[in-house]
Order: structure tokens, then C-alpha cells, then sequence
């Protein structure tokens, strides 16, 4: 059962991060030519996710979070 703090992040369009292993795995099904629709259904993840992986992957050669720039920082935290 998910609870409510997770709803409401949901419904606010800010999801959870992925673990650097279902991340890997997507990467691993993409290099076994899977779809992004099997790899969406079979790590039940929205294939948007799994496209935005595969994406950031091809063009960084990781999935790993990056830092974020200074002045990104600090709008993030003129919004708070």
C-alpha cells in the first residue's frame, strides 16, 4: 500500500528517483534489445522513465545523477 506522502509526490510530478540498480537493469535490458514497452512492463516502471534512462545513458555513458550547476541551487532554493 503506498502511503500518502508518495501519492501526493506522484500527483505533484515530482517521482521518486530510481536505485542505480533497477537503472542498470533497464540499461542491460536495452543492451539485450528489449522495447522500451517490455522493459516499462517487465520492471513495472512508466516507459517514459525507462526512455529518459536509455536517453541520459546514450548521451552521458551514465545513469548516475549529476550535480547540479550552482545557479540551479539557488533558484531551487529562492522556491523553497
Amino acid at each position: 500500500m503506498q502511503t500518502a506522502s508518495t501519492n501526493i509526490c506522484e500527483r505533484m510530478g515530482h517521482p521518486q528517483e530510481l536505485s542505480e540498480v533497477k537503472s542498470g537493469t533497464v540499461i542491460g535490458c536495452h543492451l539485450c534489445n528489449k522495447s522500451i514497452r517490455e522493459i516499462s512492463l517487465l520492471l513495472n516502471i512508466p516507459w517514459s522513465t525507462v526512455s529518459g534512462i536509455i536517453t541520459k545513458w546514450k548521451q552521458l555513458g551514465t545513469t548516475a545523477t549529476q550535480p547540479q550547476s550552482e545557479r540551479g541551487q539557488l533558484m531551487l532554493k529562492r522556491t523553497v
